[in-house]
């Protein structure tokens, strides 16, 4: 049987840099930038998601890169929304004046990242 490590995840963005900044001074997110130039954001209990450079190459994730649960929805996208983050607005969603989907499993709200990756901010379980 293989003896895996500690499994983690990663995407590319446009500019690492630009994102590191974002993701820790917007985000509030625990992000390092590694002597190679990658960037990596710490989830807590050893768990990291790596984030690549593609420069120019880069195209956006069509999908969710990562999930950032929150105990309280509303208050977390009022926050963020105060440091200038714009929430997705997704035709046919049944999204509130604040861009927060109830009502529909848990509370859930989208943003991008300076790349264009989507990530949600969801109601913790």
């Amino acid at each position: 049987m293989v003896d895996y490590r500690s499994p983690f995840s990663g995407f590319s963005v446009r500019d690492v840099p630009e994102s590191v900044a974002f993701y820790r001074d917007v985000l509030g997110l625990d992000v390092s930038e590694d002597e190679n130039g990658m960037g990596i954001i710490h989830l807590g209990d050893d768990h990291a998601v790596l984030v690549y450079p593609k420069g120019e190459a880069h195209s956006p994730a069509s999908f969710t890169v990562l999930n950032l649960p929150v105990d309280d929805v509303t208050s977390a996208v009022a926050e963020l929304a105060e440091r200038g983050v714009n929430f997705e607005r997704y035709a046919g969603m049944p999204l509130g004046d604040d861009g927060v989907m109830r009502g529909h499993g848990p509370d859930i709200a989208w943003l991008t990242d300076p790349s264009g990756n989507v990530f949600a901010v969801i109601a913790a379980t």
